[in-house]
């Protein structure tokens, strides 16, 4: 199934009375562009969850964010440093003996002090398990997301493939008509001009600028075209890649039209195809 590289996941867990916190968020990119955001004391993870990213996600950049949160606030939770705590009594001595209207300290401003309560000791291996098992809960619920958003940019593609095709089965039948109307009009110019032309001379050179107006090979082109496009859709494998260059392929065949076209029709035509194909474009920029 086609992905968008356009989805946002998160997802929670706890373990030891810490609870963990997954954010993704990606958007379209050329190549695999990944941001971790991770606590300061997880660092060490950040090797194994890119590598974790990056064997399920192929392009696209994606912001990740993991946070850490006690489940039970306040200091309880931890215990205390004797020694930073004699530390803080201590500076709070010397304050005192120069500042003599110095307030003692409470008991909510020791505990708040930095390293006077040590949070209890968590079990590394098992945090690092947990983190990587809840990020796995995230990307699989960022990939349901991409696939869904991929879904949807299918459809509207084989939408715009279907106008495309009608627009070409539309213009085929006067494909004659179409060098007929010029035919006329020239003849009718040069009537009013009132030039004598040799009538074998000017079917030579309406013959030979009727072959260098034909688009039937583009139109033919621009058929097979839409049909890979079509069949690229039921790729399981990532397709940005070949849609994108199938897109330029498509708009090549139509600024040909656009340059060759003599009649009104097939310029209606042209500018037609130009503006789906421009559609198209927008949506595959954010296929993976």
């Amino acid at each position: 199934m086609m992905q968008s590289m356009t989805g946002f996941a998160n997802a929670e867990a706890e373990y030891d009375g810490i609870r963990i916190s997954w954010e993704l968020r990606s958007v379209n990119h050329r190549f695999l562009d990944l941001s971790l955001r991770l606590p300061d004391d997880l660092k060490p993870l950040e090797t194994p969850c890119r590598e974790h990213l990056a064997g399920r996600i192929s392009r696209g950049k994606v912001d990740s964010t993991l946070r850490l949160k006690p489940l039970h606030d306040g200091p309880a939770q931890g215990q205390l440093n004797p020694a930073a705590l004699q530390r803080l009594l201590s500076l709070s001595d010397q304050v005192r003996d120069r500042v003599a209207e110095a307030a003692p300290l409470n008991v909510a401003e020791i505990l708040r002090w930095p390293g006077v309560v040590e949070d209890a000791a968590v079990d590394a291996a098992g945090l690092r398990t947990a983190v990587l098992a809840c990020l796995e809960e995230a990307v699989t619920e960022l990939l349901a997301a991409r696939a869904r958003e991929g879904a949807r940019i299918a459809a509207l593609l084989g939408e715009r493939c279907a106008q495309i095709n009608q627009l070409v089965d539309e213009f085929k039948p006067n494909l004659g008509a179409a060098e007929a109307r010029y035919r006329s009009a020239l003849q009718q110019r040069l009537e009013r001009l009132d030039v004598s032309v040799d009538p074998q001379r000017l079917e030579q050179e309406l013959a030979i600028l009727a072959q260098r107006l034909d688009v039937t090979e583009e139109l033919e082109r621009l058929e097979g075209h839409v049909s890979e496009v079509a069949a690229v859709l039921q790729r399981t494998e990532p397709v940005g890649r070949r849609l994108d260059f199938l897109i330029q392929e498509l708009n090549r065949e139509a600024n040909t039209l656009a340059s060759k076209s003599a009649d009104e029709q097939l310029t209606r035509v042209a500018v037609e195809l130009k503006v789906l194909i421009e559609q198209l474009r927008e949506q595959v920029q954010n296929v993976e």
